[in-house]
């Protein structure tokens, strides 16, 4: 096994009667991992946020997990205690394939935000975070922390995110991905099995915006290869997804804007993003005009290399460790 994997915990955490913003109200279970030990004094414990579509699993995949955990990595579990949660809708935590399907909340990111914030404080009991780390949707999210909680941690990590209203084409494919699946979908909509068809093909959507242009160019020789890799991507979809979990979860971004709270951040932030990502494009500057609120704010673009995955490059952690233990670094003295 592993070393940083035999440190691996899990466990959930019950929000009695939360009170969403779209006015429902759950009892919300909360799913969550843990890897390493609690310092006595609690000052080693980093929080680490998952993308659309994930869970805390996500971390736990060789490619980042071996880069980031193991002996003498970054966040080495034999020195950090790493928080792992599920976002509501997502993973282990409460979501609508659990029974309630159509019936369950319309949560938005400032709802995983506050429960995030709830299992951290009243679940786990901690007062204090050396680090919020958080990639796409995770990375949105770690804006609103540094906004939300700004006394509350020793430095930032948003990877593969912007901290700006969802428009333009980011949002249209994201409205596109749920009208392609309801457009597939009948009277069976809020059952759990059998899904709609419509959602292998919403989920091949999925796969075209979050690859690279580059490592697409040379992966399709022609109309069968391209045939054939649609057909297994929406079989695969179809077999692990539900579809009123993934209307929820891309509709949620809804209310996201953190761009007039930048000025509210007081931890040291740095915003890691990469040149090939489709998802947050470099040529619109959208990061460079954000990082320039941000009084402790630094803005990385990782180029384009052998291991570019495009906005799938927040899954190969060798290509962002360093940036890691460069903010770790530079905040030490603020433990």
């Amino acid at each position: 096994m592993t070393d940083w994997l035999k440190t691996a915990r899990a466990a959930s955490y019950t929000v009695p009667g939360f009170k969403f913003a779209d006015g429902g109200e759950l009892d919300l279970r909360l799913h969550y991992r843990t890897l390493g030990v609690l310092a006595p004094d609690r000052s080693n414990a980093v929080l680490m946020l998952h993308g659309t579509t994930g869970s805390s699993t996500q971390f736990l995949q060789p490619t980042t997990a071996d880069f980031l955990f193991a002996a003498g990595q970054p966040l080495d579990v034999g020195k950090y205690f790493i928080i792992l949660p599920d976002a509501i809708g997502h993973g282990g935590s409460s979501k609508p394939s659990d029974g309630l399907e159509t019936a369950f909340p319309r949560y938005c990111y400032a709802d995983i935000v506050e429960t995030q914030h709830l299992l951290v404080t009243k679940g786990i009991g901690l007062e204090r975070l050396r680090l919020v780390l958080g990639t796409s949707m995770g990375g949105m999210q770690t804006w609103m922390w540094g906004e939300r909680y700004p006394e509350m941690m020793d430095a930032l990590l948003p990877i593969a995110s912007l901290p700006e209203r969802v428009v333009g084409r980011n949002l249209l494919w994201r409205r596109l991905l749920i009208k392609i699946i309801e457009f597939g979908d009948d009277a069976r909509r809020g059952a759990s099995t059998p899904q709609p068809p419509s959602l292998g093909l919403a989920w091949n959507l999925f796969h075209l915006m979050v690859g690279s242009p580059a490592s697409l160019a040379t992966a399709f020789a022609g109309p069968s290869d391209a045939d054939d890799y649609i057909q297994r991507a929406a079989e695969d979809a179809l077999k692990v997804e539900k579809v009123n979990d993934v209307i929820w979860e891309f509709d949620a971004s809804r209310d996201y804007d953190p761009s007039a709270g930048l000025g509210l951040i007081q931890a040291p932030l740095l915003a890691v993003n990469f040149a090939d990502d489709e998802l947050n494009p470099v040529e619109l500057g959208g990061l460079e005009r954000a990082i320039a609120q941000v009084k402790y704010g630094r803005a990385i673009t990782v180029a384009v290399g052998p291991k570019s995955r495009g906005h799938q490059t927040l899954r190969i952690a060798e290509t962002w460790q360093d940036c890691v233990s460069q903010l770790l670094r530079q905040t030490e003295r603020r433990q």
